[in-house]
């Protein structure tokens, strides 16, 4: 059985001090007593030493929203992967709006990936494609090209030991969840069937994958009843007490 996952991005969203406020509402909420699932907070970097603080010794994780794939060096505003892993154990890369709005490549997710790998971090790594995409019938194609291009070079032990998020770009922020049935149809067609073409049947049904896009306490649970669909990144719903909730759902459909 593969353990499910539910991490919240949580973008460019509360302060330190607020951080610090919502990470105790979290564990007097008792998301960390939950059994059979693993949660995971994914604040901005400037808030990850009080959180990292307040979640030692919990069942609660910490990731980062992103990293840079040299170790040191003159590369002003960036975070090297050491600097992630003190605080960190997981660390969200690829995801859409990197790729939109930053201009990463599959090239720089890829270095990324081996980066994270390089210190222990465990890096979850996001997939999608556009509404455009979608309508035009190329969500195999957008896809599976970009866990191929992604994974390239990573060993079988690698890839079982990190995470991947389906995040159709069009349900992200908007409440245009996609439904199970279909979540499930890509996760399982375009991201596990290429990972087990790459890196073998085993490896596949080890890995973890994510869905991703207005998931919510309403909707969580025609997810996670999903056979292929281990967890959620959880966007907006994670900035608020609900997201106890969703990990609560996702260890109960998982039991």
């Amino acid at each position: 059985m593969r353990t499910p996952i539910v991490a919240g991005n949580w973008k460019m969203n509360k302060k330190a001090s607020e951080a610090a406020e919502f990470v105790g509402t979290l564990l007097e909420a008792g998301i960390d007593k939950i059994e059979g699932v693993e949660a995971v907070v994914c604040p901005v970097f400037p808030s990850l030493p009080v959180v990292a603080e307040l979640c030692e010794g919990k069942n609660l994780f910490i990731g980062a929203q992103n990293l840079y794939f040299e170790p040191k060096g003159a590369y002003t505003g960036e975070v090297s992967p050491e600097m992630v892993k003190e605080f960190c154990q997981y660390v969200i890369l690829g995801h859409s709006e990197r790729r939109a709005y930053f201009h990463e490549t599959d090239e720089m997710v890829n270095k990324k990936i081996k980066a994270a790998f390089a210190v222990g971090l465990i890096p979850i790594l996001c997939v999608g494609e556009t509404y455009e995409e979608n309508q035009a019938g190329k969500t195999k194609d957008i896809v599976t090209a970009q866990v191929k291009a992604d994974l390239a070079g990573l060993t079988v032990e690698q890839v079982t030991g990190m995470v991947i998020a389906y995040e159709p770009i069009w349900a992200i922020g908007t409440g245009l969840a996609a439904s199970g049935e279909l979540a499930n149809q890509v996760i399982h067609d375009f991201v596990r069937t290429p990972v087990a073409e790459l890196f073998g049947e085993e490896t596949a049904e080890a890995l973890r994958i994510q869905y991703g896009g207005s998931v919510s306490p309403a909707n969580a649970e025609e997810f996670f009843s999903m056979p292929d669909i281990d967890g959620a990144l959880v966007g907006g719903a994670s900035l608020k007490p609900d997201f106890v909730e969703i990990v609560r759902v996702a260890a109960q459909c998982k039991a």
